[in-house]
């Protein structure tokens, strides 16, 4: 996945990835109920369909393939990725211009390989998380009681998970999603001692 360019700033940056279904969206989610912590959530950039209920600028910034080729020419994005072919993910840099000006750290739900993109444009300014599910098995069940996929798409994203539980050794800190609660606390903890760390 190519690195874009770096946003104009010297914030700070906070990264979780993980393979599907390891429920790094749920603990994003805490975290950005913590006022304390002024994260504020950057809204990834996508060529796909909105799902019923997702707003544009809210869920994604929704964009056609072209909209989404011409930005990456002209530098916009910090990272992006053709998941598949016809679906693009990105981050524009204008959106974590956007936290930072308003004074908040920009927290990032991320697949594996945007996270490792992610944290080699911050370097030493981002945190990168990866949450690891407590086995394959334990992932397997929870992608599987999702019900979202058929059998076909299930096996891909399995593959695809196992190959990215690989790159766990590349993000600073591991955090294991056994039990959600100690999960909830752990990410806290990691996420508040950083930024605490780095503002003093």
């Amino acid at each position: 996945m190519p690195a874009g360019s770096k946003p104009q700033g010297d914030g700070l940056a906070i990264i979780f990835s993980a393979p599907s279904g390891a429920g790094k969206t749920t603990l994003v989610r805490h975290l950005m109920s913590k006022p304390a912590l002024a994260l504020g959530f950057s809204v990834s950039a996508t060529t796909r369909q909105p799902r019923k209920g997702e707003k544009d600028g809210v869920d994604y910034h929704f964009l056609s393939a072209a909209d989404f080729a011409e930005k990456v020419t002209n530098g916009e994005f910090v990272e992006y990725e053709e998941v598949y072919e016809g679906l693009s993910y990105g981050t524009l840099c204008n959106e974590v211009e956007r936290l930072w000006r308003d004074g908040r750290t920009p927290l990032f739900d991320v697949d594996v390989v945007g996270g490792q993109t992610l944290k080699a444009v911050f370097g030493d300014s981002a945190l990168s998380i990866f949450v690891m599910p407590p086995s394959m098995l334990a992932l397997e069940d929870r992608l599987r009681s999702r019900g979202t996929d058929d059998e076909a798409a299930l096996e891909k994203r399995i593959a695809k998970s196992q190959q990215e539980m690989e790159a766990a050794p590349a993000f600073d800190l591991r955090l294991v999603n056994d039990d959600l609660d100690l999960a909830k606390q752990e990410a806290e903890d990691m996420v508040g001692d950083f930024l605490e760390r780095a503002f003093h």
